[in-house]
């Protein structure tokens, strides 16, 4: 039975709306039973963009041992069976409108699972999806198409009980492969020695060979806690600014070095190792093993970290065509938008008005910066409702750290920079050192002609749907170029003129204004 709703936040009259009065849905839930976790995440809606709203796990080890003695720790499924209980609670609390239950590698592969799973059932009050190993690898691909905008390469999904690796292109998903190379049952397997699960991950690893054969040249997408759990040491020892697990790309020669390092390092020793916890801890040099022999092997482009896994890819599938096609990116910050703009229309005026600006220049914008610049003028506006001196702020805050996928860190930056310039001004020392440094000299660039457009189009517009179609700015004869109609003539004043001249200068021309 759920808990008691009447002192809940949002049944005060004051409360901001939220999703459910905004018409984005109703959440969702998934309980994920692994063999190194059980966990529960709730969801805000099933969308193209689902955000967490409840995150827990318990540490359990049901996959422990179940290698060599065939069966799952009783220890292990009493602590699984209480928090399947303690889940059950949290979503009638939440009052979630659907729950799905997965169960991977150790129930699957323990001669006690089905008994285990009957009892799971009945604790967690829903019946209970066991995943076969090539299921939970298409899983997995989902999970990495759901989070990633035109993925292309391989995706490893590295649990405690298994490894699955399978090949993605764009939306098509190849077929996978399942294999014992789990941090729990690497472990179990080696009897504790590094150098026997070596041999192990090589000779497991040549039943990949389909999938690692087409890894050259292509991104390795990694998946799975142990793997992210490396990724924050691997940030740590790099000084890298941004912790942000999703979208976090390391070159495999620089990851190799790190990987060796981990291996012949006491994990206690490792930098940052407080942030992994205790019970995985043991397992970082097993996952370190298997991510070598996969880039050695493999030899991808690059590691692409995701946060996107089996749940995301559950998700994603239950998505109608329409929905499953839209761009992961313009989805949430599309979310964003609705929840937190003052005129939420007024965002789709900025996306016309400045595809019109763009289209008039000689440079050229790739598709990708397009759809950056598109999700700019849809967070253009999410921080009004703070005070003026911290607008800015607040709103590269939350840029920087929201839990987007469909961008990689170098775009996060650049939308970050964007709202920054379109709040704080377009002059280049008003940037962030570290987001410059992370979005590269085009994207730097890129954001403040943005943010130089943004400056320009709300005092036009006082920030409301419907004003900026009649107020075209392009570049025309060699200046930049705000042609007003009749009606408007009184509109410009000292603020217009000085951010017309600003957003001239940063592509190094003069600003005028024109009526007729």
């Amino acid at each position: 039975m759920g808990l008691p709703r009447a002192a809940f936040a949002s049944d005060h009259p004051d409360a901001a709306p939220d999703r459910r009065s905004a018409g984005l849905g109703a959440p969702v839930a998934i309980i994920d039973i692994g063999s190194n976790s059980v966990r529960l995440v709730a969801y805000d809606a099933l969308s193209r963009a689902p955000t967490s709203l409840y995150n827990e796990k318990v540490l359990c080890g049901l996959g422990r041992n179940v290698l060599t003695t065939g069966r799952l720790n009783d220890e292990a499924v009493r602590r699984a069976l209480t928090a399947l209980a303690r889940f059950r609670v949290l979503c009638e609390t939440m009052q979630i409108a659907r729950v799905f239950v997965l169960a991977t590698a150790a129930a699957r592969d323990a001669e006690n699972g089905p008994e285990f799973l009957a009892a799971a059932e009945t604790a967690c009050g829903h019946r209970i999806e066991l995943l076969s190993g090539r299921r939970e690898a298409e899983l997995s691909a989902l999970g990495v198409i759901s989070g990633f905008h035109a993925p292309d390469g391989v995706v490893g999904d590295l649990g405690g009980g298994s490894l699955e690796l399978v090949d993605v292109r764009g939306a098509t998903v190849g077929t996978g492969v399942t294999m014992p190379l789990g941090g729990l049952a690497l472990q179990d397997l080696s009897g504790g020695s590094l150098k026997k699960a070596l041999k192990i991950a090589r000779e497991n690893l040549k039943k990949a060979a389909p999938q690692l054969d087409t890894l050259r040249g292509r991104s390795f997408y990694a998946v799975g806690g142990t793997w992210r759990a490396l990724a924050r040491l691997h940030q740590a020892a790099r000084g890298y600014p941004l912790h942000v697990m999703h979208g976090y790309s390391v070159e495999p020669s620089d990851e190799l070095s790190f990987l060796e390092v981990v291996e012949r390092t006491d994990a206690a020793l490792l930098q940052d190792v407080e942030s992994v916890s205790e019970a995985r801890r043991p397992l970082l040099a097993y996952g370190a093993v298997v991510l070598e022999e996969i880039i050695r092997v493999g030899r991808p482009r690059e590691l692409a970290i995701s946060a996107s896994g089996v749940r995301e890819g559950l998700l994603y599938e239950q998505l109608d065509r329409d929905a499953r096609l839209a761009d992961p990116l313009l989805a949430a910050a599309g979310e964003l938008n609705t929840l937190r703009a003052r005129s939420p229309g007024h965002a789709q005026d900025l996306i016309a008005w400045t595809d019109h600006f763009i289209a008039s220049l000689d440079a050229p914008e790739t598709a990708d910066e397009r759809r950056l610049r598109h999700a700019g003028c849809l967070l253009s506006d999410i921080g009004w409702r703070a005070h003026p001196d911290y607008r800015g702020e607040q709103s590269v805050n939350v840029i920087t750290h929201a839990a987007f996928v469909g961008i990689d860190h170098p775009g996060r930056a650049y939308l970050a920079l964007a709202i920054a310039f379109r709040h704080a001004g377009v002059a280049p020392e008003k940037a962030s050192p570290m987001l410059r440094g992370l979005a590269g000299p085009r994207l730097f660039d890129r954001a403040r002609l943005l943010g130089g457009l943004l400056r320009l189009a709300f005092p036009l517009s006082a920030g409301m749907a419907g004003a900026l179609g009649s107020l075209p700015v392009v570049v025309q004869d060699g200046r930049v170029t705000l042609t007003l109609p009749p009606e408007a003539e009184s509109l410009p004043g000292d603020r217009i003129l000085n951010r017309l001249r600003g957003l001239a200068r940063v592509i190094g021309l003069d600003g005028r204004i024109v009526t007729g």
